[in-house]
């Protein structure tokens, strides 16, 4: 046992003798991280060489520098120093440095190299001081390229796409009832900005180029962060919190359009307005609160007159089950979110406004018009909307829902109700699962176990990967006729098919079948049903 002590000492000033004999010319003022590391790791290798001499009593006879005699200790067990002999018998010099010498030597050079390595982290210290004094910048954006194919409908869903003219509607009088046309367009050409100001604020700045000659506003907004409670002030255009799928980005969604229901009742999502975000420590329950205008400001970017159409929105949201062993590919998710809204149901435009009780939405593929649309609701003077939403995430199946209820108060005309959802259901075939932002109380980026790739081998070949690949089914409905609004009631029935090349593209394929009843007669019909099959590609940067 004493002579394992011993050893282990040899060892030990072993290392350290490596560090000062191979080491000098890194512990200057100047040397860089991976200068010390590069040593450290040959230091490592010259400790594994040494263990491997340590667990046997003769060296290797395969090394050029050893033989087959037993190692020799420069000590005996009891810590006094004793003389060897070489292979000839005769006694080393009697003037070797002694142990103290050599410990001397060794307490030096560890003083050089922790020397060094304090220059070097105040210098990465002071990198980072430095850049906290001023805004930092970061640039992304995404390209989503859309081609869209009308397959079949009946007579009555031309109507819903081109109204006839003089209806009233807030559509192109020279349109005539003809059939939806088919289209490639890009859905989305998105260039965003952000980063922080100092260590208490942060700024983002996204607009969309989807339409060349005018620019979209999306997220625009200035922010207080780490504040008390874990919580963030945002103010700005940004999304009212209501609707899972409407939270949800675009980048990750299943689907390549949103459900009828999320879209009706909060239409584009963002609008100007002051938001507080927060979470408790075990991120098993996060919030947003806030006020917002009615008002949807992405075309011209500002709110003018002296009526103020508002709402307070928030959501409370909860993942009560996170297997963090799996890294979260099982979960449940809940949330409950509600909306106050204060129109002006009698606004006519006289002050530069319009009325903005109004719900409405595409069949769940990027039309031209809404073919579900209740227009703007007369007499509206409040409207408050509640949602329940969920998600269950076992491995690679997903199953998500929510369901929207409105109800809404009028001057001289009768209230109404109107209501919503939709379930879907998402399985991985190559067992990838949907990632959760405990956060935020979204769904995060799919991550594919590996990337799409076709190259050649150097040594002559092809290598090969196929990505991620997901199939998903969804069910929506709506109902937005109640009393005299009949914005109509729609159902549609969805397939989707995904193909992840990397985390940050992919292919997805849309079929949608809709049928719609109980239209405003003026639009030239009361309803019909449509094939709709939809093809995106999609990058992020």
């Amino acid at each position: 046992m004493e002579e394992s002590l011993v050893v282990n000492k040899l060892l030990s000033y072993s290392l350290c003798a490596v560090l000062i004999a191979s080491g000098r010319n890194v512990v200057a003022d100047d040397a860089t991280f991976e200068q010390i590391l590069s040593r450290l790791q040959q230091t490592e290798q010259r400790l594994m060489q040494l263990e491997q001499q340590k667990s046997s009593p003769f060296r290797s006879a395969s090394s050029p520098y050893t033989s087959n005699r037993p190692l020799a200790l420069p000590f005996d067990v009891e810590g006094n120093a004793e003389k060897t002999s070489d292979e000839d018998g005769e006694d080393e010099k009697d003037d070797e440095p002694t142990l103290e010498d050599r410990m001397k030597k060794l307490e030096e050079g560890w003083k050089e190299l922790d020397g060094a390595w304090s220059a070097f982290d105040k210098a990465e210290k002071k990198k980072k001081a430095d850049a906290a004094k001023k805004p930092t910048f970061k640039i992304g954006g995404r390209i989503h390229a859309d081609f869209w194919d009308f397959i079949n409908d009946d007579g009555g869903v031309g109507f819903l796409e081109n109204p006839v003219a003089g209806d009233g509607s807030d559509t192109d009088p020279l349109n005539d009832g003809s059939d939806p046309d088919d289209r490639f367009a890009f859905r989305r050409i998105r260039l965003e900005m952000g980063g922080d100001i100092k260590e208490s604020m942060l700024w983002r700045t996204q607009i969309d180029f989807n339409k060349p000659g005018t620019g979209e506003m999306k997220d625009i907004y200035i922010g207080f962060k780490n504040l008390p409670n874990n919580q963030l002030l945002l103010i700005g255009n940004q999304k009212r919190p209501l609707g899972l799928d409407h939270l949800n980005s675009s980048r990750y969604n299943v689907f390549t359009e949103r459900p009828f229901v999320v879209e009706a009742f909060n239409e584009d999502a963002r609008r100007p307005g002051i938001c507080m975000y927060g979470n408790t420590d075990d991120l098993k329950y996060n919030w947003r609160y806030g006020a917002y205008y009615l008002e949807n400001i992405t075309s011209d970017g500002a709110s003018l007159g002296d009526q103020r159409q508002m709402s307070a929105n928030f959501r409370l949201a909860s993942s009560p089950w996170y297997d963090e062993c799996s890294d979260g590919r099982g979960y449940l998710h809940w949330a409950v979110a509600g909306m106050f809204a204060k129109p002006d149901g009698n606004d006519t435009k006289t002050d530069g406004h319009s009325n903005e009780a109004r719900f409405r939405t595409r069949p769940e593929a990027r039309s031209n018009s809404r073919w579900l649309n209740t227009g703007r609701i007369p007499g509206a003077e409040w409207y408050e909307t509640l949602g329940v939403e969920g998600i269950v995430n076992i491995g690679a199946l997903q199953v998500a829902g929510e369901y929207m209820h409105n109800f809404m108060q009028r001057d001289g005309f009768a209230d109404t109700q109107f209501g919503g959802g939709y379930i879907y259901a998402n399985y991985m075939l190559t067992g990838e699962h949907i990632p959760y932002d405990r956060d935020s109380g979204t769904i995060g980026r799919l991550v594919p176990f590996e990337d799409f790739f076709l190259m050649n081998h150097c040594c002559g070949g092809k290598a090969t990967g196929w990505g991620a690949w997901g199939v998903a089914a969804r069910y929506s409905y709506l109902d937005v006729s109640d009393a005299d609004v009949l914005g109509g009631v729609g159902e549609s029935a969805s397939l989707a098919i995904n193909w992840y090349w990397t985390a940050f593209s992919k292919l997805q394929f849309n079929l949608v079948y809709g049928d719609i009843d109980d239209r405003d007669p003026l639009t030239g019909t009361t309803g019909g049903s449509y094939l709709i099959a939809g093809t995106r590609f999609a990058v992020e940067f």
